[in-house]
């Protein structure tokens, strides 16, 4: 990797300060054995000393670097915490327990690598190394710093590179990863990923035209691979080129006709242009092959409301919200999915279980209803632990969601636009409060429905901005096979 660097300098190099004569001879002697690369007998000194000097942190750090080098990190990971409990801040110790925290991307050696840029904020291994362990914690504002301070190191690094171009997308600095992903590209001229990363960074950066030079030669190549003509789309139809942008998104739905957002971004299309039976009769052909894809149901919903068909449109969202709750329960409650799935009953008895040991949880009260509803019946039990939930914690929008579905069954359409309306007051792109409030609102006085359309509208550019995101999800993970780190 590219911190094997670190290994060589501290087994050999470091200057190790020895307090007493016998120390010195000992630290010595096992530095020799170790560049002759006898471990065994190096691993033999080192105990012997220790013995001796059992408080000496530098022949810890030796023993860890012994036994790292023979491949027992565990114990040497051991040795290099104990040398640490005796001096907290000793470098070659750090630096050896990072080494081996890190080749398993472990957290634990993010705090090991703080206290190392603490004595040496210019050490651009300690900041890539930083950078690559907070960015798989999700922290891309953290890594992008850190990636900053080692741009140099990082040129001829194509997972580095990788990994700071894709914070850069996340913490919405397109601008700025495109050239990152050039030099990756430039690092890795037979791989497609850098380029594909590229165009998308092109793209979100209203950079199209440029976006287009790095896809074509991609499709001209090899048009077989759906994403990459999916995202060509997306740069044509941004250029204003969209039969072509039909064309390549049709190409998609065929080599992969059971990808639900190929599907999706057809009927934006088709939003966008006013073809809304076109894009019905997209959807109809990808319902018949994934049946159970709520979003299918919802851009068919917004296709349906554009003809005015809200009865159609009306049934695809009550649809949509049916299917997202038998597929999610809540994010409370993972561990209860699979019980809800196979043994429902069980499920139930379960929260009921800890509501009785914790009856002011709005999460399991929340979790109790859903449960009741998804299963259901039992409406009017759903309906008040709904109404608990919401007693406890007033802003938890995904109740409001919940009891706005319960009321527009039982055809309390006044009481389920109150809840949509409070729900998108604490969250205004909360998409199931707004298409429960358009299902309510159908069933409201003429001036009240007059304010569909607009519903309507914001539903589908909500949609469509989840759609785009949803995408850049997926293509950072267009990986074919990364080179080994640079050495």
């Amino acid at each position: 990797m590219f911190y094997g660097r670190w290994i060589a300098l501290f087994t050999i190099c470091v200057p190790l300060v020895a307090q007493r004569q016998e120390s010195r001879t000992s630290i010595a002697s096992i530095e020799s054995l170790i560049r002759s690369h006898e471990y065994n007998q190096a691993l033999g000194v080192t105990k012997a000393a220790l013995h001796e000097n059992p408080q000496d942190f530098q022949l810890w750090t030796l023993e860890g670097i012994v036994l790292s080098l023979q491949g027992n990190k565990q114990d040497a990971l051991t040795a290099f915490d104990k040398a640490l409990s005796f001096s907290p801040k000793y470098p070659a110790a750090l630096k050896g327990k990072v080494q081996i925290l890190y080749e398993t991307q472990d957290k634990r050696a993010i705090p090991a690598l703080k206290e190392i840029l603490s004595a040496d904020p210019k050490d651009v291994t300690a900041h890539e190394m930083l950078a690559m362990l907070e960015a798989k914690q999700k922290n891309c504002q953290a890594a992008d710093e850190h990636f900053l301070l080692s741009a140099e190191a990082i040129k001829t690094h194509p997972e580095s590179l990788e990994t700071y171009g894709y914070c850069l997308m996340q913490t919405k600095q397109a601008e700025k990863a495109v050239p990152v992903f050039e030099q990756l590209a430039a690092l890795l001229p037979e791989k497609s990923y850098p380029k594909y990363d590229l165009a998308v960074a092109l793209l979100e950066a209203k950079q199209n035209d440029a976006a287009l030079k790095v896809l074509e030669p991609l499709i001209a190549a090899n048009q077989s691979v759906p994403d990459i003509l999916s995202l060509a789309s997306e740069a044509y139809e941004a250029v204003g080129n969209t039969p072509k942008a039909v064309a390549l998104l049709r190409q998609a739905i065929v080599l992969s006709p059971t990808t639900p957002s190929y599907y999706v971004a057809f009927a934006a299309l088709c939003l966008d242009h006013d073809s809304f039976q076109v894009g019905i009769d997209m959807i109809n052909a990808g319902l018949k092959r994934i049946p159970d894809d709520p979003s299918l149901y919802i851009s068919r919903g917004l296709l349906y409301a554009q003809l005015a068909q809200y009865d159609n449109a009306e049934s695809d969202f009550r649809k949509a919200d049916q299917l997202d709750s038998a597929q999610s329960l809540t994010s409370y409650a993972l561990d209860l999915a699979e019980i809800a799935r196979n043994n429902p009953d069980k499920a139930l008895s379960d929260v009921r279980a800890q509501l009785k040991a914790h009856p002011d949880s709005p999460s399991l009260h929340y979790l109790l209803a859903k449960l009741l509803w998804t299963q259901g019946g039992a409406s009017d039990e759903a309906m008040n632990s709904a109404l608990e939930t919401l007693k406890l914690k007033p802003d938890m929008t995904e109740a409001r969601d919940l009891l706005a579905d319960i009321y527009i069954h039982s055809e309390r359409y006044k009481l389920a636009i109150e809840q949509c309306r409070l729900a998108l007051k604490e969250s205004p792109s909360d998409q199931s409060a707004i298409y429960h409030l358009i299902i309510a609102l159908r069933h409201s006085s003429p001036e009240e429905q007059s304010e569909v359309p607009a519903l309507v509208k914001q539903l589908s550019e909500l949609k469509q901005s989840a759609r785009q995101l949803e995408g850049e999800k997926k293509r950072f993970q267009l990986v074919e096979q990364k080179s080994p780190p640079a050495q």
